[in-house]
Formats: C-alpha cells, sequence, structure tokens
C-alpha cells in the first residue's frame, strides 16, 4: 500500500514538471527537501541509520525526475542525505552556505536556468528559499518532519506551483 502511494505521488509530481515546464521563467521546477534524520542534536551531526534509510528513498523517488544540480548547505547531514541520489545519476552536490538563502537563489537562477534543482536544507532554510523562489505562503516544517517533498514549478507573471508530498 506505501509503495503503491508513493508511486502514485511520484506520478503526479512528474505530470506536474511536465505540464508546467513550457512557461517556466527559471528552472523547470525547484526540489527542496529537509536533510534525513541525525544521529544526534551536536551542531554539525551525520545521519542515523533511519536518516540513511530515508536517503535511500529520496533518491528512489527522485531518479526519474530529471534533476540536473543538487544543492546542499555545509552541513553533513544535507550532504549526505543528497549522495545516494548524486551518485546515482552522476551528478556533483554543490555546498552554499545555510544562512545564504538569497544568493543560493541567484545561483540556481544563473547556473541553472532551463534545469531541474534539488536543494536539500533545514527546517529553518527551507521556509525562507521558498519564499524568495516567489511561493507566497511562509511554510512550516516541523522539528520532527524529515519527510516533506516540495515541488515548485515557476511559471510566467504568476506565483509558482508549489506541491507538498511526504517520502
Amino acid at each position: 500500500m506505501r509503495s503503491k502511494r508513493i508511486f502514485l505521488q511520484t506520478a503526479a509530481a512528474c505530470l506536474l514538471l511536465t505540464l508546467f515546464a513550457s512557461s517556466a521563467l527559471a528552472q523547470r521546477a525547484v526540489i527542496l527537501v529537509r536533510h534525513a534524520e541525525k544521529a544526534d542534536a551536536s551542531k554539525d551531526p551525520v545521519l542515523s541509520d533511519e536518516g540513511w534509510l530515508r536517503a535511500r528513498s529520496l533518491a528512489v523517488q527522485l531518479a526519474g525526475a530529471e534533476i540536473t544540480a543538487i544543492y546542499t548547505s555545509e552541513f553533513q547531514r544535507t550532504k549526505q542525505t543528497a549522495e545516494p541520489l548524486a551518485a546515482a545519476l552522476k551528478v556533483p552536490v554543490q555546498t552554499h552556505p545555510a544562512s545564504d538563502a538569497a544568493g543560493l537563489v541567484q545561483r540556481i537562477r544563473a547556473d541553472q536556468a532551463d534545469g531541474v534543482v534539488l536543494i536539500v536544507g533545514h527546517s529553518n532554510t527551507l521556509p525562507e528559499l521558498m519564499k524568495l523562489l516567489g511561493h507566497s505562503v511562509m511554510e512550516t516544517i516541523e522539528d520532527d518532519d524529515y519527510g516533506s517533498l516540495f515541488i515548485l514549478v515557476p511559471r510566467t507573471g504568476q506565483p509558482p506551483v508549489v506541491v507538498r508530498l511526504r517520502y
């Protein structure tokens, strides 16, 4: 049952990418996820075993999303969340400081003008990134929420289409 739900969510996301890709101002889509579960509460923890499972699940979910670039913050947990997908797609993980949301948005607009971008961030950085990308709602990501996946599809003259899925 879970695999059927995940398949349907992925299919819906791919359909959105296809429907709105031609009207995009910048990227075809920006996919944002929070890092997976961390091993402890230290300043720069690695992923827990559960986190590695989630990172591999993310790689499966996004394998067909035509991702052209992957960006993470400088922290181990974001890099490790991206690693399985990056390895599968042979797309390098690029880091950008978590504290510079505006700079990251500028960077992806300049470097990935027609791409599909994955950003792996944090519960306190992803909402600001979505706002800077034109999303009109300030999303909330709870401290225990490691499974939300946001897909933003830019549209000409309008706010982006935003879909929030679970993986």
